[in-house]
């Protein structure tokens, strides 16, 4: 079948990546991009890297952007039609047509389902009530519990935390730890609430150990007592963990994670057991491919959905040229890119995660807080990992792939 016609859920940064892959595969056609946000695609990561530590630069500098210009992308080429801050609501996939909030409807030839994800809430009823874009629940003129996942997020907390106050973060994970850190950085007192020990589980013991090593010494206090639930106290709410412990602050900011947009799929029959399996050309069937945190994929170590921002990039580049090309079309060859800043130190990770033990390979870079690190993993790959250290991501790579001969080994021709 000849596609003319390919609509594009999701103007993130698969979306977008997406679209310019289409044209770069020499799709000439009529391209549409329905996003929910009424954005247009920008960098996620930089909301909480560069956000919060930009609030007192901002109070200096009086730019009035808010300190976030570092989430802006370059302006798209793809020149498709755009619906921005409109929500897809239903797919048809007999009759190809996607249905939109407002009654509207779109027919397409292919299909790219890059509707991304949610910021998980552990505020039950927010989780179940609360409606796409509208404002978090609030309890006597205060946020009950802050997420960070959208620009508006972003904008709401940095206004929240320029008076400094008291923080309680929920969560663990790379953008707990990320939003803890900008908070202690701009002199808030933070305590930062994790089942396990922070970052254990994205990255593993021994690089966990650093981080945590290095929050505690710029003041943060790491609690652990099992699961969090949040509970009403007076006019604002309260941490209340598994073991009884009880927390109060001015602030609470959730980071436990995310669920993929898949709502708006229901009766499509695309979803096997609530997941949008793609195959490794990102393929749902001949004429819809997924890309992006909606989308689980093949990985050496199974079928995984990676919210990461390079996966993202990575699987819509595959999954534009799949929905043209199909078999022929190259498969998708999974290795994760990571990284994170947070309290003095700048992580970068090339392979699967978390490291199990010790590094096998360390290199000091000059620094106490500068190394280089290499893992070789049971299932053969590797996993090299640089804090503080200055090296290109290509030479990283290389230095996962073939171990520590790979530094000194100049890079293959083209």
């Amino acid at each position: 079948m000849t596609m003319r016609k390919i609509v594009v859920v999701g103007n993130g940064i698969a979306g977008l990546t997406a679209c310019d892959s289409l044209r770069s595969a020499g799709f000439d056609g009529e391209l549409t991009v329905v996003g929910a946000e009424r954005h247009q695609p920008y960098s996620r990561p930089a909301l909480s890297k560069a956000l919060l530590h930009a609030v007192e630069e901002n109070s200096a500098d009086g730019n009035g952007d808010g300190g976030l210009q570092a989430h802006v992308l370059p302006e798209p080429t793809h020149e498709a039609t755009e619906l921005l801050g409109v929500s897809a609501t239903g797919l048809d996939v007999e009759a190809r047509i996607v249905r939109l909030d407002g009654g509207g409807e779109l027919a397409y030839d292919g299909l790219v389902i890059a509707s991304g994800s949610r910021a998980k809430r552990l505020d039950a009823a927010a989780r179940n009530t609360q409606k796409k874009g509208a404002a978090p629940p609030q309890q006597d003129g205060h946020l009950r519990e802050l997420t960070l996942r959208t620009i508006e997020d972003a904008i709401l907390l940095k206004e929240r935390v320029a008076s400094r106050p008291s923080v309680i973060v929920i969560g663990g994970g790379a953008l707990g730890m990320e939003v803890a850190s900008g908070c202690v950085h701009v002199g808030c007192e933070v305590s930062l609430v994790a089942d396990v020990k922070p970052l254990a589980r994205q990255l593993g013991d021994h690089l966990a150990d650093i981080f945590t090593s290095a929050a505690i010494r710029r003041g943060l206090r790491v609690v652990g007592g099992g699961k969090a639930r949040l509970v009403d106290h007076g006019a604002g709410v309260k941490v209340v963990l598994a073991n009884g412990t009880e927390l109060e602050a001015d602030l609470v900011v959730t980071a436990i994670g995310d669920e993929p947009n898949t709502g708006w799929l229901a009766g499509s029959n695309l979803l096997v057991d609530g997941q949008l399996r793609v195959d490794s050309r990102g393929r749902l069937r001949p004429d819809i491919v997924a890309a992006g945190d909606v989308a689980s994929f093949p990985t050496r170590r199974g079928v995984e959905r990676v919210p990461l921002w390079t996966s993202a990039i990575d699987q819509a580049k595959i999954a534009g040229v799949g929905l043209l090309r199909g078999d022929a079309a190259p498969e998708f060859n999974f290795q994760p890119y990571f990284w994170t800043e947070a309290f003095g130190l700048s992580l970068k990770s090339v392979g699967f995660a978390p490291a199990l033990g010790a590094p096998d390979y360390c290199e000091s870079g000059g620094g106490a807080d500068s190394m280089l690190l290499r893992w070789d993993n049971a299932d053969g790959s590797g996993t090299a990992a640089a804090i503080n250290y200055r090296i290109p991501v290509p030479k990283l790579r290389r230095l996962a792939d073939a171990g520590p001969a790979a530094l000194r080994a100049a890079p293959a021709r083209a």
